[in-house]
């Protein structure tokens, strides 16, 4: 039975919603601010509190209670338009939200969390410095531990892992956060979005050639593998190896075990490649950003990954140069090369629809339509974009609503957290390790280590550096 809606557009939906939900503190009225927030705690008590001063009267337990209930709802309506088992799914979101929230509020934990800045005040003399985003780490680890340990509990969770739904949802709502930096810093913003632009043109034409001819040259893959997998290792992941499946009308089981690859590593990269920058690119956190969205290849994990770099980096930069970076621009910029790459799908997918029914293997009275594009085209970064667009347009033309805006915003920023949170989780949940190594992924692998590994992470950084070296984030 066809689905009422997709997933891509049911997560512009969502977005928009709370998006909405959100401005509508300009009419007086504060819709969100009852949400639940965690703040870095060593007392358990005073860790949950309302987003919003309105609702102060209100428990954090409450504001917790209120805030699920809430995603409950919204979310259940998304499934019933998606055409799931509603039992099934409202089962499996509890599972996803409380596991989710339990591993935010675990991260949050001050010897975990803590920035120097903070130790004096929770009266203790040592902490990770990772700030409550290492509630993403936890998170991840925890999902993993369901995914591969208890199978059973996985399964009966499936209906709603959907991590590629949530991080889209966060990434609608993401828009509007970064929309208000960007009416802060307009200049910054500016030299941020065309050089995003730029580096991905010429990593994307770079990897992709570079993989497909690895691919073709020396594990003799045919082209209809070569393809999704060129796709799927190069930048853009899950999307674009299904995208390219699609175009090329490769059989299902291709792009389905590319893009199981594709979610095993970029669990791998999202565990070490933040923590490289911030050994090594402290000092450039532009760099560092741009190189998570560029090396690590779904959406979920490559904004994600810009998020863990971005607390680790602002963590060391104010514990060893006493730097405290203004918070979203190194995600910002992670999320943007992110958002680029995927506009690029659509394009890149028609590119090769075209190349294949036209050269390679034509068919008799077949065209190739426009309409393609916009069938592959990810929709969700329409909503990225109207959000990010309102926002920056209130702050041009009305800069003296910039500080009532990015009030509004907070409360539905805190969604954004509690969306990247589980995306987290369901990215451990469906990396099965056994299962795929069952599938016979081998080979695949082979190829996947040896790009990625050989020359993939080491050329997005080299284009990072060339674009935003020097570039550096405001300072709060």
């Amino acid at each position: 039975m066809k689905n009422r809606i997709t997933e891509d557009w049911l997560a512009v939906c969502l977005g928009l919603f709370l998006f909405a939900l959100s401005l509508a503190s300009f009419l007086g009225l504060d819709a969100l601010g009852w949400a639940v927030t965690t703040a870095v705690w060593t007392n358990p008590a005073k860790m949950l509190a309302p987003a919003s001063k309105t609702y102060a009267a209100l428990s954090g337990l409450v504001s917790l209670a209120a805030t699920y209930v809430f995603l409950l709802a919204l979310l259940t309506a998304g499934a019933w338009s998606l055409r799931l088992n509603l039992g099934r799914f409202i089962k499996g979101f509890t599972a996803v939200f409380c596991a989710s929230y339990l591993s935010w509020v675990l991260g949050s934990w001050a010897y975990i969390a803590a920035t120097p800045d903070k130790r004096a005040g929770f009266h203790i003399g040592w902490s990770l410095n990772l700030t409550n985003e290492a509630g993403y780490i936890v998170a991840l680890i925890m999902g993993l531990l369901v995914g591969n340990l208890f199978p059973v509990l996985a399964a009966r969770m499936k209906e709603a892992i959907r991590p590629e739904l949530y991080i889209k949802t966060a990434i609608v709502i993401l828009g509007g956060f970064l929309g208000v930096t960007a009416a802060e810093q307009l200049g910054l913003a500016t030299s941020v979005m065309f050089s995003g632009l730029s580096a991905i043109v010429v990593a994307y034409l770079i990897y992709w050639a570079l993989v497909y001819y690895v691919a073709r040259r020396y594990f003799k893959f045919s082209r209809e593998w070569a393809a999704p997998l060129a796709s799927g290792i190069s930048i853009c992941g899950v999307s674009a190896a299904i995208a390219t499946g699609s175009a090329i009308r490769a059989r299902p089981v291709v792009p389905v075990m590319v893009s199981s690859l594709v979610v095993i590593f970029a669990v791998i990269e999202l565990l070490a490649l933040p923590f490289m920058a911030q050994a090594f690119l402290a000092h450039q956190p532009m760099v560092a950003g741009a190189w998570m969205g560029l090396a690590v290849k779904t959406d979920g994990a490559a904004v994600t990954s810009g998020a863990v770099a971005e607390s680790l980096i602002r963590a060391r930069a104010l514990a060893d140069f006493g730097i405290k970076y203004q918070p979203g621009w190194i995600m910002g910029v992670a999320t943007t090369v992110k958002v680029f790459i995927d506009v690029f799908i659509g394009i890149w997918a028609f590119v090769l629809a075209w190349i294949w029914s036209a050269k390679i293997n034509p068919q008799r009275g077949e065209k190739i339509r426009a309409i393609e594009i916009w069938q592959r085209f990810p929709k969700f970064v329409l909503g990225y974009m109207a959000t990010f667009a309102v926002v920056l347009a209130i702050g041009l033309l009305a800069p003296s609503l910039v500080p009532k805006t990015k009030a509004a915003m907070g409360p539905a920023n805190v969604f954004r957290a509690i969306f990247f949170v589980m995306t987290f989780f369901a990215i451990g949940v469906v990396s099965d390790f056994r299962k795929l190594w069952q599938e016979g992924i081998g080979k695949l692998a082979l190829v996947y280590i040896l790009c990625l590994f050989g020359f993939i992470v080491w050329i997005g950084l080299a284009i990072s550096w060339f674009f935003f070296h020097g570039v550096m984030p405001p300072t709060a």
